[in-house]
Protein backbone atom coordinates (compact mmCIF):
# COMPACT_ATOMS: atom_id res chain seq x y z
CA UNK A 1 0.00 0.00 0.00
CA UNK A 2 1.49 3.46 -0.83
CA UNK A 3 0.53 6.27 1.59
CA UNK A 4 -0.34 9.89 1.13
CA UNK A 5 -0.57 11.82 3.89
CA UNK A 6 -1.81 15.51 4.34
CA UNK A 7 -1.27 17.71 7.71
CA UNK A 8 -2.03 21.31 8.50
CA UNK A 9 -0.24 23.81 10.16
CA UNK A 10 -0.43 27.49 11.04
CA UNK A 11 -4.21 27.52 11.84
CA UNK A 12 -6.85 24.97 11.12
CA UNK A 13 -9.66 25.09 8.22
CA UNK A 14 -6.97 26.14 5.76
CA UNK A 15 -8.74 23.49 3.13
CA UNK A 16 -6.41 20.30 4.28
CA UNK A 17 -10.00 18.44 3.69
CA UNK A 18 -10.38 20.16 -0.07
CA UNK A 19 -6.42 19.18 -0.49
CA UNK A 20 -6.48 15.97 0.18
CA UNK A 21 -9.61 15.11 -2.21
CA UNK A 22 -8.31 17.12 -5.00
CA UNK A 23 -5.00 14.94 -4.78
CA UNK A 24 -7.15 11.72 -4.48
CA UNK A 25 -8.86 13.17 -7.80
CA UNK A 26 -6.08 13.79 -10.07
CA UNK A 27 -4.31 10.46 -8.83
CA UNK A 28 -7.54 8.64 -9.91
CA UNK A 29 -7.46 10.62 -13.35
CA UNK A 30 -3.93 8.91 -13.22
CA UNK A 31 -5.87 5.55 -13.72
CA UNK A 32 -4.69 4.73 -9.84
CA UNK A 33 -7.46 3.46 -7.04
CA UNK A 34 -7.88 5.84 -4.28
CA UNK A 35 -9.17 5.14 -0.78
CA UNK A 36 -9.31 7.76 2.23
CA UNK A 37 -9.05 8.00 5.71
CA UNK A 38 -9.65 11.13 7.92
CA UNK A 39 -7.79 11.37 11.06
CA UNK A 40 -9.53 13.65 13.47
CA UNK A 41 -8.01 13.86 17.18
CA UNK A 42 -10.96 14.19 19.40
CA UNK A 43 -11.92 12.35 22.01
CA UNK A 44 -15.61 11.84 20.79
CA UNK A 45 -15.77 8.17 19.31
CA UNK A 46 -17.51 9.83 16.82
CA UNK A 47 -19.04 13.40 15.22
CA UNK A 48 -22.80 12.01 16.04
CA UNK A 49 -23.49 14.41 19.37
CA UNK A 50 -21.29 17.04 18.34
CA UNK A 51 -23.21 20.62 17.68
CA UNK A 52 -23.31 21.43 14.07
CA UNK A 53 -21.76 25.38 15.38
CA UNK A 54 -19.28 23.43 16.99
CA UNK A 55 -17.69 21.04 14.41
CA UNK A 56 -19.95 21.46 10.66
CA UNK A 57 -22.31 19.22 9.79
CA UNK A 58 -22.54 15.34 10.58
CA UNK A 59 -21.93 13.53 7.69
CA UNK A 60 -23.76 9.93 7.57
CA UNK A 61 -22.40 6.93 5.84
CA UNK A 62 -24.39 3.75 4.31
CA UNK A 63 -23.13 1.78 7.34
CA UNK A 64 -24.87 4.39 9.42
CA UNK A 65 -21.02 6.19 10.15
CA UNK A 66 -21.88 9.20 11.71
CA UNK A 67 -18.61 11.14 10.16
CA UNK A 68 -16.87 14.34 10.10
CA UNK A 69 -17.65 16.34 6.98
CA UNK A 70 -14.27 15.69 5.31
CA UNK A 71 -15.24 12.30 4.53
CA UNK A 72 -18.28 13.80 2.24
CA UNK A 73 -15.69 15.68 0.17
CA UNK A 74 -13.79 12.41 -0.32
CA UNK A 75 -16.88 10.55 -1.25
CA UNK A 76 -18.13 13.39 -3.48
CA UNK A 77 -14.93 13.90 -5.24
CA UNK A 78 -13.65 10.68 -5.35
CA UNK A 79 -17.16 8.70 -5.82
CA UNK A 80 -16.37 6.62 -2.92
CA UNK A 81 -18.81 4.68 -0.59
CA UNK A 82 -16.32 5.15 2.43
CA UNK A 83 -16.80 3.23 5.84
CA UNK A 84 -17.21 4.06 9.52
CA UNK A 85 -13.85 2.60 10.03
CA UNK A 86 -12.26 5.23 7.20
CA UNK A 87 -12.75 7.92 10.42
CA UNK A 88 -10.61 7.61 12.55
CA UNK A 89 -10.74 9.19 16.22
CA UNK A 90 -8.90 9.41 19.62
CA UNK A 91 -11.64 8.13 20.86
CA UNK A 92 -12.25 4.93 18.63
CA UNK A 93 -8.27 4.04 19.26
CA UNK A 94 -8.42 4.46 23.05
CA UNK A 95 -11.79 2.56 23.34
CA UNK A 96 -10.15 -0.34 21.27
CA UNK A 97 -7.12 -0.39 23.57
CA UNK A 98 -8.93 -0.31 26.70
CA UNK A 99 -11.13 -2.74 25.76
CA UNK A 100 -8.01 -5.23 25.07
CA UNK A 101 -6.82 -4.28 28.04
CA UNK A 102 -10.13 -5.33 30.10
CA UNK A 103 -9.94 -8.77 28.22
CA UNK A 104 -6.40 -9.33 29.21
CA UNK A 105 -4.67 -9.29 25.51
CA UNK A 106 -1.92 -7.38 26.94
CA UNK A 107 -0.71 -10.21 29.15
CA UNK A 108 -0.53 -7.97 32.28
CA UNK A 109 1.68 -5.63 30.55
CA UNK A 110 1.64 -1.72 31.84
CA UNK A 111 -0.40 -0.25 29.00
CA UNK A 112 1.23 2.67 27.52
CA UNK A 113 0.37 5.26 24.54
CA UNK A 114 3.85 4.13 23.10
CA UNK A 115 3.55 1.47 22.14
CA UNK A 116 0.06 0.05 22.65
CA UNK A 117 -1.96 3.49 21.34
CA UNK A 118 0.41 4.31 18.65
CA UNK A 119 0.55 0.33 17.74
CA UNK A 120 -3.12 0.50 17.38
CA UNK A 121 -3.39 3.62 15.23
CA UNK A 122 -0.80 2.02 12.74
CA UNK A 123 -3.09 -1.41 12.96
CA UNK A 124 -6.31 0.45 11.97
CA UNK A 125 -4.65 2.62 9.68
CA UNK A 126 -2.95 -0.89 7.47
CA UNK A 127 -6.75 -2.83 7.65
CA UNK A 128 -8.73 0.23 6.81
CA UNK A 129 -6.55 1.02 4.03
CA UNK A 130 -6.84 -2.43 2.80
CA UNK A 131 -10.54 -2.14 1.93
CA UNK A 132 -12.32 -1.49 -1.16
CA UNK A 133 -14.67 1.41 -1.41
CA UNK A 134 -14.81 1.94 -5.41
CA UNK A 135 -17.12 -1.08 -5.89
CA UNK A 136 -14.26 -3.05 -6.82
CA UNK A 137 -12.48 -5.84 -5.55
CA UNK A 138 -8.79 -6.19 -3.78
CA UNK A 139 -7.12 -3.14 -2.59
CA UNK A 140 -6.63 0.13 -3.69
CA UNK A 141 -3.18 1.32 -4.84
CA UNK A 142 -3.07 4.77 -2.96
CA UNK A 143 -4.22 5.53 0.69
CA UNK A 144 -5.11 9.47 1.39
CA UNK A 145 -4.54 10.04 4.57
CA UNK A 146 -5.64 13.49 6.05
CA UNK A 147 -4.35 14.36 9.52
CA UNK A 148 -6.92 16.69 11.52
CA UNK A 149 -6.36 19.54 13.60
CA UNK A 150 -2.78 21.40 13.60
CA UNK A 151 0.79 20.33 13.92
CA UNK A 152 1.84 20.74 16.94
CA UNK A 153 -1.75 19.95 19.19
CA UNK A 154 -1.27 18.22 22.50
CA UNK A 155 -4.09 15.09 21.16
CA UNK A 156 -2.83 15.03 17.30
CA UNK A 157 1.09 13.92 19.40
CA UNK A 158 0.11 9.77 19.42
CA UNK A 159 -0.82 10.03 15.44
CA UNK A 160 2.21 11.57 14.90
CA UNK A 161 4.43 9.02 16.28
CA UNK A 162 2.48 6.59 14.84
CA UNK A 163 2.59 7.81 11.42
CA UNK A 164 6.37 8.56 11.82
CA UNK A 165 6.68 4.80 12.64
CA UNK A 166 4.61 3.67 10.01
CA UNK A 167 6.47 5.92 7.19
CA UNK A 168 9.88 3.92 8.70
CA UNK A 169 8.07 0.52 8.08
CA UNK A 170 6.45 1.47 4.79
CA UNK A 171 9.61 2.59 3.18
CA UNK A 172 10.86 5.63 1.71
CA UNK A 173 8.70 4.80 -1.53
CA UNK A 174 5.33 3.83 0.05
CA UNK A 175 5.14 6.70 1.68
CA UNK A 176 4.45 10.88 0.92
CA UNK A 177 3.72 13.77 3.12
CA UNK A 178 2.39 17.06 2.06
CA UNK A 179 2.40 19.98 4.47
CA UNK A 180 -0.55 22.27 3.98
CA UNK A 181 0.41 25.63 5.13
CA UNK A 182 -0.64 29.11 5.15
CA UNK A 183 1.42 32.34 3.37
CA UNK A 184 -0.29 35.40 5.03
CA UNK A 185 -0.12 38.64 3.10
CA UNK A 186 0.10 41.24 5.98
CA UNK A 187 -0.93 45.03 5.96
CA UNK A 188 -0.54 47.70 3.31
CA UNK A 189 3.26 46.46 2.41
CA UNK A 190 1.79 43.70 0.33
CA UNK A 191 4.44 41.00 1.01
CA UNK A 192 3.91 37.03 1.03
CA UNK A 193 5.21 35.69 4.81
CA UNK A 194 7.00 32.40 4.77
CA UNK A 195 7.79 32.69 8.50
CA UNK A 196 4.30 30.65 9.54
CA UNK A 197 5.26 27.77 7.15
CA UNK A 198 8.93 27.31 8.34
CA UNK A 199 8.04 27.41 12.32
CA UNK A 200 5.20 25.06 10.88
CA UNK A 201 7.59 22.78 9.06
CA UNK A 202 10.41 23.33 11.94
CA UNK A 203 7.24 21.71 14.41
CA UNK A 204 6.71 18.78 12.38
CA UNK A 205 10.35 18.09 11.51
CA UNK A 206 11.21 17.91 15.29
CA UNK A 207 8.69 15.36 15.49
CA UNK A 208 10.44 13.18 13.38
CA UNK A 209 7.89 14.04 10.06
CA UNK A 210 9.98 16.00 6.90
CA UNK A 211 7.78 17.23 4.40
CA UNK A 212 8.29 16.08 0.52
CA UNK A 213 5.71 18.50 -0.19
CA UNK A 214 3.91 22.10 0.92
CA UNK A 215 0.83 22.96 -0.13
CA UNK A 216 0.63 26.62 0.33
CA UNK A 217 -2.85 27.87 0.38
CA UNK A 218 -2.69 31.59 -0.44
CA UNK A 219 -5.36 34.58 -1.64
CA UNK A 220 -3.26 35.48 -5.08
CA UNK A 221 -0.75 32.93 -6.20
CA UNK A 222 3.35 32.82 -4.72
CA UNK A 223 5.61 34.91 -6.16
CA UNK A 224 8.94 33.02 -7.43
CA UNK A 225 11.43 34.82 -4.71
CA UNK A 226 8.63 32.82 -1.67
CA UNK A 227 8.93 29.98 -3.27
CA UNK A 228 12.43 29.78 -3.10
CA UNK A 229 12.58 30.80 -0.08
CA UNK A 230 10.14 28.21 1.46
CA UNK A 231 12.36 25.63 -0.30
CA UNK A 232 15.48 27.28 1.14
CA UNK A 233 14.07 27.35 4.71
CA UNK A 234 12.19 24.50 4.70
CA UNK A 235 14.15 21.90 2.57
CA UNK A 236 11.86 20.98 -0.08
CA UNK A 237 12.75 20.78 -3.52
CA UNK A 238 11.20 24.15 -5.73
CA UNK A 239 9.33 21.62 -8.06
CA UNK A 240 7.42 20.33 -4.57
CA UNK A 241 6.18 23.57 -3.18
CA UNK A 242 2.32 23.52 -4.96
CA UNK A 243 0.46 26.93 -4.86
CA UNK A 244 -3.05 26.21 -3.68
CA UNK A 245 -4.58 29.96 -4.41
CA UNK A 246 -7.91 30.97 -3.71
CA UNK A 247 -10.48 30.29 -7.11
CA UNK A 248 -13.63 30.80 -8.21
CA UNK A 249 -14.79 27.24 -7.14
CA UNK A 250 -13.07 24.25 -5.09
CA UNK A 251 -13.45 21.87 -8.35
CA UNK A 252 -10.67 24.06 -9.83
CA UNK A 253 -8.38 22.53 -7.20
CA UNK A 254 -7.41 19.34 -9.11
CA UNK A 255 -6.73 21.26 -12.10
CA UNK A 256 -4.45 23.49 -10.16
CA UNK A 257 -2.82 20.73 -9.16
CA UNK A 258 -1.88 19.25 -12.71
CA UNK A 259 -1.00 22.53 -13.99
CA UNK A 260 1.90 22.43 -11.01
CA UNK A 261 2.40 18.79 -12.42
CA UNK A 262 1.55 17.49 -8.42
CA UNK A 263 1.34 14.42 -10.45
CA UNK A 264 4.41 13.47 -11.62
CA UNK A 265 6.04 14.85 -8.36
CA UNK A 266 3.73 11.98 -6.31
CA UNK A 267 4.20 9.66 -8.45
CA UNK A 268 7.68 9.90 -8.72
CA UNK A 269 8.21 9.93 -4.84
CA UNK A 270 5.30 6.74 -5.00
CA UNK A 271 7.28 5.18 -7.79
CA UNK A 272 4.85 4.54 -9.41
CA UNK A 273 5.31 5.99 -12.94
CA UNK A 274 5.42 2.58 -14.29
CA UNK A 275 1.68 1.93 -13.58
CA UNK A 276 0.12 5.38 -13.56
CA UNK A 277 -1.11 7.14 -16.82
CA UNK A 278 -1.55 11.01 -17.91
CA UNK A 279 -4.16 12.51 -15.71
CA UNK A 280 -7.86 12.54 -17.52
CA UNK A 281 -9.15 15.31 -15.99
CA UNK A 282 -11.65 16.62 -19.22
CA UNK A 283 -14.71 16.48 -17.54
CA UNK A 284 -13.61 18.31 -13.94
CA UNK A 285 -12.08 21.11 -16.40
CA UNK A 286 -16.05 20.92 -17.99
CA UNK A 287 -17.58 20.69 -14.58
CA UNK A 288 -15.19 24.06 -13.53
CA UNK A 289 -15.41 26.29 -16.51
CA UNK A 290 -19.16 25.72 -17.10
CA UNK A 291 -19.73 26.83 -13.42
CA UNK A 292 -18.04 29.93 -14.02
CA UNK A 293 -19.74 30.89 -16.78
CA UNK A 294 -23.33 30.49 -15.68
CA UNK A 295 -24.94 33.72 -15.16
CA UNK A 296 -28.85 33.05 -14.47
CA UNK A 297 -29.43 32.09 -10.87
CA UNK A 298 -32.35 30.52 -9.07
CA UNK A 299 -33.06 31.99 -5.26
CA UNK A 300 -33.74 28.90 -2.79
CA UNK A 301 -35.11 30.04 1.12
CA UNK A 302 -32.93 27.66 3.24
CA UNK A 303 -34.90 27.70 6.57
CA UNK A 304 -33.17 26.33 8.87
CA UNK A 305 -31.54 26.54 12.73
CA UNK A 306 -28.00 26.77 12.10
CA UNK A 307 -27.73 29.17 9.29
CA UNK A 308 -24.68 31.19 10.75
CA UNK A 309 -22.54 28.80 10.36
CA UNK A 310 -22.78 26.77 6.27
CA UNK A 311 -20.56 24.31 6.91
CA UNK A 312 -23.39 22.86 9.32
CA UNK A 313 -25.70 22.19 5.97
CA UNK A 314 -22.69 21.32 3.47
CA UNK A 315 -24.02 18.51 2.00
CA UNK A 316 -27.24 20.13 1.55
CA UNK A 317 -25.87 23.17 0.08
CA UNK A 318 -23.07 21.04 -2.25
CA UNK A 319 -26.55 19.20 -3.19
CA UNK A 320 -28.29 22.70 -4.24
CA UNK A 321 -25.10 23.08 -6.29
CA UNK A 322 -25.21 19.81 -8.43
CA UNK A 323 -29.25 20.44 -9.30
CA UNK A 324 -28.56 23.46 -10.59
CA UNK A 325 -25.48 23.20 -12.28
CA UNK A 326 -27.53 19.96 -14.00
CA UNK A 327 -30.28 23.05 -14.71
CA UNK A 328 -27.59 25.56 -15.89
CA UNK A 329 -27.99 27.83 -13.37
CA UNK A 330 -26.44 28.95 -10.50
CA UNK A 331 -27.77 28.38 -6.79
CA UNK A 332 -28.31 31.52 -4.75
CA UNK A 333 -29.09 30.31 -1.18
CA UNK A 334 -30.80 32.83 0.88
CA UNK A 335 -30.04 32.11 4.59
CA UNK A 336 -33.16 32.57 6.49
CA UNK A 337 -33.07 31.84 10.68
CA UNK A 338 -36.10 30.28 11.34
CA UNK A 339 -36.77 31.94 14.18
CA UNK A 340 -36.89 35.47 12.54
CA UNK A 341 -40.24 33.55 10.85
CA UNK A 342 -41.97 33.95 14.08
CA UNK A 343 -44.73 36.34 15.35
CA UNK A 344 -42.28 36.73 18.37
CA UNK A 345 -39.48 38.00 17.02
CA UNK A 346 -41.76 40.98 15.06
CA UNK A 347 -41.74 41.82 18.27
CA UNK A 348 -38.19 41.64 19.75
CA UNK A 349 -36.50 42.48 16.46
CA UNK A 350 -38.88 43.68 13.60
CA UNK A 351 -36.24 44.32 11.27
CA UNK A 352 -35.21 40.89 11.14
CA UNK A 353 -38.93 39.60 11.05
CA UNK A 354 -39.47 41.96 7.78
CA UNK A 355 -36.57 40.81 6.08
CA UNK A 356 -36.48 37.09 6.91
CA UNK A 357 -40.34 37.44 5.46
CA UNK A 358 -39.34 39.64 2.51
CA UNK A 359 -36.56 36.97 1.25
CA UNK A 360 -39.09 33.89 1.51
CA UNK A 361 -41.43 35.53 -0.30
CA UNK A 362 -39.31 36.73 -3.29
CA UNK A 363 -37.50 33.25 -3.19
CA UNK A 364 -38.33 31.19 -6.17
CA UNK A 365 -38.66 27.90 -3.83
CA UNK A 366 -38.30 26.79 -0.01
CA UNK A 367 -35.97 24.16 1.68
CA UNK A 368 -36.53 22.79 5.27
CA UNK A 369 -33.35 20.73 6.24
CA UNK A 370 -32.86 18.33 8.92
CA UNK A 371 -32.31 19.34 12.77
CA UNK A 372 -32.59 18.35 16.50
CA UNK A 373 -34.48 20.45 19.24
CA UNK A 374 -37.20 22.84 19.21
CA UNK A 375 -35.85 25.93 18.86
CA UNK A 376 -37.27 27.63 15.79
CA UNK A 377 -39.77 24.80 14.90
CA UNK A 378 -42.54 27.27 14.64
CA UNK A 379 -40.59 29.47 12.01
CA UNK A 380 -40.56 26.35 10.03
CA UNK A 381 -44.18 25.29 10.16
CA UNK A 382 -44.51 29.11 9.20
CA UNK A 383 -42.41 28.60 5.92
CA UNK A 384 -43.85 25.22 5.24
CA UNK A 385 -47.47 26.68 5.42
CA UNK A 386 -46.31 29.56 3.28
CA UNK A 387 -45.41 27.35 0.88
CA UNK A 388 -48.20 25.16 0.77
CA UNK A 389 -50.82 27.80 0.44
CA UNK A 390 -49.19 29.48 -2.33
CA UNK A 391 -48.15 26.80 -4.64
CA UNK A 392 -44.18 27.36 -3.90
CA UNK A 393 -42.27 24.60 -4.28
CA UNK A 394 -40.94 22.84 -1.16
CA UNK A 395 -38.53 19.93 0.23
CA UNK A 396 -38.67 18.93 3.72
CA UNK A 397 -35.60 16.80 4.87
CA UNK A 398 -35.98 15.06 7.95
CA UNK A 399 -37.49 17.33 10.36
CA UNK A 400 -38.57 19.26 7.39
CA UNK A 401 -40.84 16.68 6.57
CA UNK A 402 -42.03 16.43 10.04
CA UNK A 403 -42.70 20.16 9.85
CA UNK A 404 -45.20 19.45 7.20
CA UNK A 405 -46.69 17.02 9.16
CA UNK A 406 -47.02 18.83 11.86
CA UNK A 407 -48.10 22.21 9.79
CA UNK A 408 -51.13 20.07 7.78
CA UNK A 409 -52.57 18.46 11.45
CA UNK A 410 -52.55 22.29 13.10
CA UNK A 411 -53.92 23.96 10.04
CA UNK A 412 -55.93 21.33 8.00
CA UNK A 413 -57.68 19.19 9.90
CA UNK A 414 -57.37 21.62 12.91
CA UNK A 415 -55.46 19.86 15.52
CA UNK A 416 -54.44 23.08 17.94
CA UNK A 417 -52.36 20.90 19.92
CA UNK A 418 -50.52 19.03 16.95
CA UNK A 419 -46.71 18.27 17.80
CA UNK A 420 -43.54 16.12 17.64
CA UNK A 421 -43.33 14.53 20.88
CA UNK A 422 -39.93 15.87 20.38
CA UNK A 423 -40.89 19.11 21.37
CA UNK A 424 -43.63 18.31 23.86
CA UNK A 425 -43.32 14.87 25.53
CA UNK A 426 -47.53 15.59 26.74
CA UNK A 427 -48.51 17.37 23.09
CA UNK A 428 -52.68 16.04 22.77
CA UNK A 429 -52.18 15.46 19.51
CA UNK A 430 -48.49 13.41 18.70
CA UNK A 431 -48.13 13.56 14.92
CA UNK A 432 -44.61 12.51 15.41
CA UNK A 433 -43.26 9.90 17.78
CA UNK A 434 -40.17 7.90 18.88
CA UNK A 435 -39.68 5.45 17.22
CA UNK A 436 -37.93 3.03 19.20
CA UNK A 437 -34.73 2.14 17.77
CA UNK A 438 -32.14 2.49 19.77
CA UNK A 439 -31.74 3.79 23.69
CA UNK A 440 -33.96 6.95 25.17
CA UNK A 441 -31.18 8.27 27.33
CA UNK A 442 -28.06 7.53 25.38
CA UNK A 443 -27.56 10.21 22.38
CA UNK A 444 -24.94 8.48 20.77
CA UNK A 445 -25.34 5.55 18.14
CA UNK A 446 -29.35 5.41 19.36
CA UNK A 447 -30.54 6.45 15.59
CA UNK A 448 -32.15 4.83 12.70
CA UNK A 449 -29.15 5.36 10.69
CA UNK A 450 -27.42 4.37 7.59
CA UNK A 451 -28.82 3.39 4.36
CA UNK A 452 -32.36 1.83 4.38
CA UNK A 453 -34.93 0.78 1.51
CA UNK A 454 -37.94 2.77 1.17
CA UNK A 455 -40.94 0.87 -0.77
CA UNK A 456 -42.67 3.32 -3.07
CA UNK A 457 -46.47 2.63 -2.83
CA UNK A 458 -47.56 3.75 -5.92
CA UNK A 459 -45.36 4.36 -9.62
CA UNK A 460 -47.30 7.39 -10.01
CA UNK A 461 -45.61 9.89 -7.70
CA UNK A 462 -43.36 12.39 -8.58
CA UNK A 463 -40.57 10.53 -6.76
CA UNK A 464 -40.76 7.83 -8.83
CA UNK A 465 -40.54 9.40 -11.75
CA UNK A 466 -37.56 11.69 -10.26
CA UNK A 467 -35.37 8.21 -9.29
CA UNK A 468 -36.59 6.19 -12.44
CA UNK A 469 -37.65 3.68 -10.47
CA UNK A 470 -41.21 2.95 -10.12
CA UNK A 471 -40.51 0.39 -6.91
CA UNK A 472 -37.79 1.44 -4.15
CA UNK A 473 -35.02 3.82 -3.48
CA UNK A 474 -32.00 3.65 -1.18
CA UNK A 475 -30.81 6.50 1.03
CA UNK A 476 -29.72 7.50 4.16
CA UNK A 477 -31.56 7.93 7.40
CA UNK A 478 -30.38 9.71 10.52
CA UNK A 479 -33.17 10.59 12.73
CA UNK A 480 -35.08 8.71 15.90
CA UNK A 481 -38.60 10.12 15.14
CA UNK A 482 -41.22 8.90 12.73
CA UNK A 483 -44.53 10.05 11.70
CA UNK A 484 -46.82 8.36 13.78
CA UNK A 485 -48.48 5.71 11.93
CA UNK A 486 -51.77 6.25 13.66
CA UNK A 487 -52.70 9.25 12.06
CA UNK A 488 -51.50 8.57 8.69
CA UNK A 489 -55.32 7.82 7.53
CA UNK A 490 -56.56 11.28 8.80
CA UNK A 491 -53.79 13.32 7.25
CA UNK A 492 -54.46 11.12 3.77
CA UNK A 493 -57.61 12.64 3.80
CA UNK A 494 -56.26 16.22 3.32
CA UNK A 495 -54.59 14.96 -0.03
CA UNK A 496 -51.25 14.43 1.76
CA UNK A 497 -49.80 11.67 0.30
CA UNK A 498 -47.22 9.02 2.24
CA UNK A 499 -46.09 7.58 -1.10
CA UNK A 500 -42.53 5.97 0.28
CA UNK A 501 -42.95 3.55 3.27
CA UNK A 502 -40.19 0.90 5.04
CA UNK A 503 -40.08 -2.84 4.45
CA UNK A 504 -42.31 -3.30 7.47
CA UNK A 505 -45.01 -0.38 6.22
CA UNK A 506 -45.14 0.98 9.68
CA UNK A 507 -42.73 4.14 8.94
CA UNK A 508 -43.33 6.83 6.64
CA UNK A 509 -40.36 7.83 4.61
CA UNK A 510 -41.83 10.04 1.66
CA UNK A 511 -44.75 12.51 1.94
CA UNK A 512 -46.12 14.38 -1.46
CA UNK A 513 -49.09 16.93 -1.68
CA UNK A 514 -51.61 16.33 -4.51
CA UNK A 515 -52.34 19.61 -6.40
CA UNK A 516 -49.42 21.40 -5.83
CA UNK A 517 -46.29 22.07 -8.24
CA UNK A 518 -43.66 20.24 -6.06
CA UNK A 519 -44.05 19.69 -2.28
CA UNK A 520 -42.44 16.93 -1.13
CA UNK A 521 -41.25 15.46 2.42
CA UNK A 522 -38.60 12.99 3.18
CA UNK A 523 -37.28 11.40 6.04
CA UNK A 524 -34.13 10.53 4.68
CA UNK A 525 -31.06 12.62 3.74
CA UNK A 526 -30.82 12.53 0.11
CA UNK A 527 -28.29 15.05 0.01
CA UNK A 528 -25.43 12.81 1.39
CA UNK A 529 -25.36 10.37 -1.86
CA UNK A 530 -25.64 13.37 -4.19
CA UNK A 531 -22.61 13.91 -6.52
CA UNK A 532 -20.84 16.09 -8.77
CA UNK A 533 -22.46 15.49 -12.61
CA UNK A 534 -24.95 12.91 -10.75
CA UNK A 535 -27.49 15.45 -8.63
CA UNK A 536 -30.07 13.84 -6.21
CA UNK A 537 -33.11 13.08 -7.56
CA UNK A 538 -35.49 15.29 -5.55
CA UNK A 539 -33.03 18.64 -5.42
CA UNK A 540 -33.13 18.30 -8.79
CA UNK A 541 -36.87 18.00 -9.18
CA UNK A 542 -36.35 21.06 -6.59
CA UNK A 543 -34.83 23.07 -8.61
CA UNK A 544 -36.75 21.77 -12.04
CA UNK A 545 -40.27 22.65 -10.43
CA UNK A 546 -38.31 26.29 -9.08
CA UNK A 547 -37.96 27.03 -12.94
CA UNK A 548 -40.95 25.57 -14.23
CA UNK A 549 -38.94 22.81 -15.92
CA UNK A 550 -40.33 20.05 -14.18
CA UNK A 551 -43.26 18.70 -16.15
CA UNK A 552 -41.14 18.86 -19.27
CA UNK A 553 -38.54 16.79 -17.82
CA UNK A 554 -40.68 14.21 -16.40
CA UNK A 555 -42.82 14.12 -19.79
CA UNK A 556 -38.95 13.93 -21.79
CA UNK A 557 -37.88 10.86 -19.52
CA UNK A 558 -41.22 9.00 -19.58
CA UNK A 559 -40.96 8.95 -23.54
CA UNK A 560 -37.26 8.23 -23.53
CA UNK A 561 -35.92 11.17 -25.41
CA UNK A 562 -33.51 11.87 -22.99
Amino acid sequence: MKYVLVTGGVVSGLGKGVTASSIGVVLKACGLRVTSIKIDPYLNTDAGTMSPFEHGEVFVLDDGGEVDLDLGNYERFLDLRLTRDNNITTGKIYQSVLEKERKGDYLGKTVQVVPHITDAIKDWIESVSAIPVDGKEGPADVCVIELGGTVGDIESMPFIEALRQLFFSAGPDNFCLIHVSLVPVLGVVGEQKTKPTQHSVRELRALGLTPHFLACRSAQPLLENTKQKLSQFCHVPGANILNIHDVPNIWHVPLLLRKQNAHEAILKQLALHSVARPPNLQEWTTRAETFDNLTNSVKIAMVGKYVGLTDSYLSVVKALLHACIACSLKPSIEWIAASDLEDESAKQTPEAHSKAWETLRNSACVLVPGGFGDRGVTGMILAAKYARENKVPYLGICLGMQISVIEMSRSVLGWKGANSTEFDEHAPNPVVIFMPEGSRTHMGNTMRLGSRRTLLQTADCITAKLYHNPEYVDERHRHRYEVNPEVVGDLEKTGLKFVGKDESGQRMEILELHNHPFYVGVQFHPEYKSRPGKPSALFLGLILAATGQLEAYVKSHQNGSI
